[in-house]
């Protein structure tokens, strides 16, 4: 039988000393609140940025292919990119879809209201997937008919409340350029990504009615959207793309359109970083006082075990045995606190946000087994390092003393 384990039994939960208890169960409710947050702080930091990202770059795509030139203005220059890049840029291994689009501005006026927005064109082509997730009301637009689908349009929530506009209104758009022009549009569809920058911008629309209002040719965008399937080799399949593009033609990545967003979600990750140390410094220091208290406690024990020929490392791995078995305790107990609440949010959404601030209305939780594997093993691990030092109290315990200490 193993010694050292079988006195850590003896010694543990189970002792009559009350002091003691009460320091080991305020140790175990400190690493299951601490384990326990730490899983909720990694999840909810992953859920808010997958759920941002997906709605940012749901709208605009990952990467944009546009004209290099000076215009700073909303508006597009147009280009026309040959057939032999444009299927080099579809065949590229990771790329889900390239799709054109184009932008002009324009000013909307309806009961009374006026609001300046951006009409982004698109074609048969375009994938609607996204859109039919955040679709509140409507449809889309439907490229059937020509003719109909250059008077259909979908607004945002933000802009249909502001302008008191629903499904099957109608309102006139002017366009400012050498002769004002205006256009009378359908609403067939109203959307909410949640992100103010985007829904209180941006109007969607039929590409043909732009080309038609710009006089373009039939082959001319003002740019393209590339979706890839790996967000994290954003960077490389910017740089990949470029090589397959005219001089005349660059890329732009969603993060280059909105740094703003991008750097917010960048300091997510440091304040995670900072409550899983602040988590774990608790945990470790409650752990520690516990030891030190338990070991304080047992002089006695601590000295007729060296009496008996016990050398001081089979006595320390008692009270590390001790230590394993409450620190198992509260990890147990921090992880049923912590995945249970973390897969309540999940299905219920019971913890609710304001979307003007933080761009949705609940609180994203993104539960993965590989960040809870890394948490309890992390936290496991250096708990018993740090726990090694005070153990080195045991080595300091005189034999003679212990034993006539009362």
């Amino acid at each position: 039988m193993n010694l050292g384990l079988f006195i850590a039994k003896r010694i543990s939960l189970q002792a009559e000393r009350t002091f003691s208890k009460l320091i080991v169960r305020i140790a175990i409710v400190g690493i299951m609140l601490g384990l326990g947050v730490m899983i909720l702080s990694v999840a909810i930091v992953k859920g808010f940025k997958s759920e941002i990202r997906e709605k940012v770059r749901g709208f605009n795509g990952d990467i944009q292919f546009v004209k290099y030139d000076l215009n700073s203005s909303f508006e597009n220059s147009p280009f026309t990119l040959p057939n032999s890049n444009l299927n080099k840029a579809k065949s590229l291994n990771g790329v889900m879809h390239v799709v054109p689009f184009a932008n002009k501005p324009g000013i909307i006026k309806a009961n009374s209201e006026v609001e300046g927005v951006i009409l982004k064109g698109i074609d048969h082509t375009y994938d609607w997937n996204y859109f039919k997730n955040i679709l509140i009301a409507g449809k889309t637009i439907d490229f059937s008919d020509s003719i109909n689908a250059s008077k259909q349009i979908i607004i945002s929530d933000v802009l249909a409340k502001r302008l008191n506009l629903k499904v099957g209104d109608d309102f006139l758009m002017y366009f400012v350029q050498e002769s004002l022009r205006k256009r009378k549009f359908d609403i067939v569809g109203i959307y909410n990504t949640g992100v103010e920058e985007v829904d209180k911008t941006y109007v969607i629309g039929d590409m043909a009615l732009i080309r038609k209002l710009n006089n373009w040719a039939d082959d001319e965008v003002g740019g393209y959207e590339v979706r890839v399937n790996d967000f994290s080799k954003l960077d490389q399949f910017t740089y990949t793309l470029s090589d397959f593009l005219p001089p005349e033609i660059k890329t732009v990545n969603v993060k280059d359109n909105y740094p703003i967003i991008f750097d917010w979600l960048s300091l997510l990750d440091v304040n995670a970083q900072v409550i899983l140390f602040l988590m774990l410094i608790v945990a470790v220091i409650n752990m520690i006082s516990a030891l030190l208290i338990m070991i304080l406690e047992r002089t006695n024990m601590i000295g007729l075990l060296k009496a008996l020929g016990e050398t001081n490392w089979g006595i320390r791995k008692i009270f590390l045995y001790n230590a394993l078995y409450l620190v198992g305790i509260g990890m147990l107990l921090g992880n049923v606190f912590g995945i249970g609440l973390g897969v309540l949010q999940q299905q219920t959404h019971f913890f609710t946000l304001d979307e003007a601030s933080y761009y949705m209305k609940f609180i994203p939780v993104q539960l993965e087994f590989a960040d809870i594997l890394m948490i309890n093993a992390g936290t496991l691990l250096i708990c018993l390092l740090v726990l090694l030092i005070p153990s080195l109290l045991v080595t300091r315990i005189s034999p003679v003393k212990a034993i006539a200490f009362k």
